[in-house]
């Protein structure tokens, strides 16, 4: 009998050592996220669930999940660094006045008819000033005829940011790696 009972003491340490590993590399180290909706469309799908690392510091053009209003997250591209002024100008995107190139988006741009991105200046979005403030970045949405993103809810607070991804690990048959 203390031999059973020895058995299930140590199969119970063993599983509350995994749980606490679980929580701390969730907590601190990486999640799992779903995509809702068709805004990064077509880097990441509608229902695809990715990888999340909470590790390394934000750099344009990282996809982030962070918190928005009303207890969602959202996932979106970092476009502009504090200080950084943005300028969308026949879809083409400036930075600080200089030409900055959008790989990711030249399938989408060579399938669609017209601009994939409407002119603008950043002060004509919800930011409302001329450059990204500090403490903040600048995002946009892949499919950006359809993503409710910065131009709408403005600049968003670096601290709000959950972590960035590039990995996406279902459904299995979409299983891979997301290049800039």
């Amino acid at each position: 009998m203390a031999e059973e009972k020895n058995s299930t003491l140590e199969w119970m340490k063993a599983l509350g050592f995994a749980l606490l590993i679980v929580f701390v590399v969730r907590t601190f180290l990486f999640t799992p996220v779903m995509v809702k909706g068709a805004s990064m469309n077509t880097t990441l799908e509608d229902q695809e669930r990715v990888i999340v690392s909470k590790l390394g510091e934000t750099e344009r053009f990282d996809i982030v999940v962070f918190r928005a209003a009303a207890e969602q997250n959202y996932i979106k591209r970092v476009i502009g660094l504090p200080g950084d002024r943005i300028q969308y100008k026949e879809d083409t995107l400036y930075v600080n006045g200089k030409t900055v190139e959008e790989p990711f988006l030249d399938d989408q741009k060579e399938k669609s008819e017209g601009s994939l991105t409407t002119s603008f200046k950043l002060e004509e979005t919800a930011v409302g000033q001329s450059t990204v403030p500090e403490g903040h970045v600048f995002v946009l949405g892949d499919n950006r005829r359809d993503s409710k993103d910065s131009r709408q809810i403005g600049a968003i607070p670096i601290e709000t940011i959950i972590g960035k991804t590039n990995v996406v690990f279902f459904p299995l048959s979409n299983i891979r790696l997301i290049k800039e």
